[in-house]
């Protein structure tokens, strides 16, 4: 297994991404922009008000920078995948030959209370780009699935090969229908497509609603932050850039276009799990963090952290454990997310530190 960074080989591509001013959208554009030695990176986003578009418009102005010195074609359009004329227009301009569509209405509690905003982005935009694949063949489309398909399901590590027909929330729901459409338009028009399923990602200038971030702002202005099932959760916490790694090794493996044994195209379509393997304890994750804040300096030494934490009953559409079986990822590309606990809040901590220093 070779889990070192490998290089990109994707030189001449067009690749369009989706959400790339988006946490792992922005990350993966900029390893594109740095390594490609030619072609053209597309990126697009709606910039939406889901969390402080400050944070979108700091990525946003990374990629601009990395641009600059890039031998690279970067475009970037501000859109949304629900608008299809946006996308019809897009695609006849540039042709991408690679699709990885990151852009989606991200969190599991605030589909609660704002459904509507999932099925605009998570299935009339994901309808979108299949159309779109389909009128305009390319070699590759990958898109963003989630843990969350896994739902309740009490066999862990989840395996792909696991049933995942059980959401307990919507976000999951429309996820699942994202992996269960790709499958019918791979089946149909013979379009290679590949779903990941992202355990628990993390790292600098990640999401602010996500629990290491949102914990660190509420910490840091001395407001209580509530531990959900009593800290009785794990999480398969992944570092963004084990994410990028694997999502830029699938890019360059698409599934193979066979024929079955009636004569018809067997669809090229795969799912696969990127997590780290190894769950931790949300107790464990906070005394971790902690720790790491006051390394960094964001928070004093003295800090009573203690008076701080409220335990509190589980959330609706949360899920007491994630994880990831990533041994098909390991056996087709050759990689598992490694990057320890410690090391990725080291380098969040680090970042916060200095972005809010600004």
């Amino acid at each position: 297994m070779t889990n070192e960074k490998q290089t990109i080989c994707l030189n001449g591509k067009t690749i369009l991404v989706t959400g790339s001013p988006g946490f792992i959208g922005a990350n993966l554009v900029l390893r594109l922009l740095n390594e490609m030695t030619e072609g053209i990176v597309v990126s697009l986003d709606n910039m939406n008000d889901y969390y402080d578009p400050k944070l979108k418009e700091y990525r946003l102005r990374l990629i601009e920078e990395a641009a600059k010195s890039s031998v690279v074609q970067h475009v970037f359009i501000r859109g949304s995948i629900s608008d299809k004329v946006l996308l019809n227009r897009l695609f006849g301009q540039y042709r991408p030959e690679i699709v990885v569509n990151l852009a989606a209405q991200a969190g599991v509690r605030y589909s609660i209370d704002h459904p509507e905003k999932y099925i605009e982005s998570n299935i009339v935009g994901f309808f979108n780009i299949l159309e779109m694949c389909r009128s305009y063949p390319v070699e590759h489309l990958v898109y963003a699935s989630s843990s969350s398909v896994y739902g309740g399901n009490q066999k862990v590590p989840f395996s792909v090969d696991d049933p995942v027909d059980h959401p307990v929330s919507l976000y999951a729901a429309t996820k699942k229908s994202n992996e269960l459409l790709a499958h019918s338009y791979s089946k149909l028009y013979n379009i290679p497509s590949t779903g990941l399923r992202f355990f628990t990602v993390y790292g600098p200038a990640g999401r602010p609603d996500m629990f290491y971030y949102s914990a660190t702002e509420k910490l840091q202005k001395g407001e209580n932050i509530r531990i959900f099932n009593f800290g009785n959760c794990k999480r398969d916490f992944t570092y963004v850039d084990d994410i990028v790694e694997g999502i830029v090794r699938v890019m360059r493996g698409a599934p193979k276009k066979v024929t079955g044994s009636d004569g018809l195209p067997m669809p090229p379509y795969a799912i696969y799990n990127i997590g780290n393997s190894s769950p931790e304890n949300l107790l464990d994750f906070i005394d971790i963090l902690q720790q790491e804040l006051v390394a960094a300096g964001v928070l004093p030494a003295d800090y009573d952290f203690e008076a701080h934490k409220e335990l509190v009953p589980m959330q609706p559409g949360d899920v007491p454990v994630t994880f990831a079986d990533t041994s098909a990822l390991e056996r087709d590309f050759g990689f598992q997310p490694s990057t320890l606990l410690r090391e990725g809040l080291r380098r969040f901590t680090q970042w916060y530190q200095s972005y809010h220093k600004n």
